[in-house]
């Protein structure tokens, strides 16, 4: 039985790739650039997936609302028996949430589906680093939301657990959300790291308009549901949901844990 795991230049990815070929699983791992990725790697395009999916038995899928369709028709002609599915914990927010709606077409498809759902990644306080080698600061909007960060190992143990159970051995159709081991808002995060790592980090509160003037993104409606989304979530910790353990038999790993799994990322 053959593996693909997408998103091979992701962290979870390789995490994934790496725990089943030491099960002795045959994987083959996909990207739009495989020549990056050594000899396992296969020519990935999320718009004509089927070259990848030949002689596939299981995936692990970055969920991607644009390709999810001819990924599903792809799987289904591939003959594909099990879909593990990175999406994410805000497809619990609605039917109309763009996650929730990639979760309903890669469901449809004829293979069991299971899938991930974990919240904000513990990985993402490495676009902080910038500013603080750059101004000593971290200048963020709602300081005080909170939130309940996961360790990328943990998302990779759940999916491999799921890969090497198999299909029909309980998570065909289920949905497992994710999330660290605590709720704590970002100025703890940042207090965190200035205890951990030892650098000194000031800790800037923006308001909505200097985040607006500051965030680079290029969707200023992703801009603008970010910062709806933070002002939402101040003095409400995040629910702590138990699929890390559920799944790997181990508790999520502390934001403690992630710093010191990342040394010299805030020198």
């Amino acid at each position: 039985m053959t593996i693909l795991v997408t998103g091979g230049r992701g962290k979870i990815a390789r995490a994934v790739a790496t725990g089943l070929t030491a099960a002795g699983h045959d994987v083959r791992v996909a990207s739009r650039e495989p020549s990056t990725l050594g000899a396992a790697a296969v020519s990935y395009h999320p718009a004509d997936p089927g070259p990848a999916l030949h002689g596939i038995s299981q995936v692990f899928l970055y969920s991607d609302p644009s390709s999810a369709p001819a990924f599903a028709a792809a799987a289904d002609a591939a003959g594909v028996k099990q879909v593990v599915m990175l999406s994410s914990l805000s497809s619990l927010g609605g039917p109309e949430d763009p996650h929730a709606r990639t979760e309903r077409v890669i469901a449809g498809g004829s293979y069991a589906t299971t899938r991930l759902q974990p919240g904000a990644f513990m990985s993402n306080a490495k676009f902080w680093s910038h500013q603080v080698r750059a101004t000593g600061q971290i200048r963020l909007p709602y300081l005080d939301a909170e939130e309940a960060p996961i360790h990328e190992q943990d998302i990779a143990d759940a999916a491999l657990r799921v890969l090497l159970d198999g299909p029909g051995n309980g998570h065909d159709g289920r949905g497992y959300p994710l999330t660290g081991p605590e709720s704590m808002t970002r100025r703890h995060q940042i207090a965190l790291i200035t205890q951990v790592t030892g650098a000194p980090i000031e800790a800037v509160d923006l308001t909505p308009d200097q985040a607006r003037a500051e965030l680079q993104l290029r969707d200023p409606g992703q801009r603008e549901t970010l910062l709806a989304y933070w002002a939402s979530q101040v003095g409400r910790p995040q629910p702590i949901k138990p699929g890390v353990e559920l799944l790997t038999g181990h508790p999520a790993r502390t934001f403690t844990t992630w710093l010191n799994d990342n040394p010299g990322l805030f020198a």
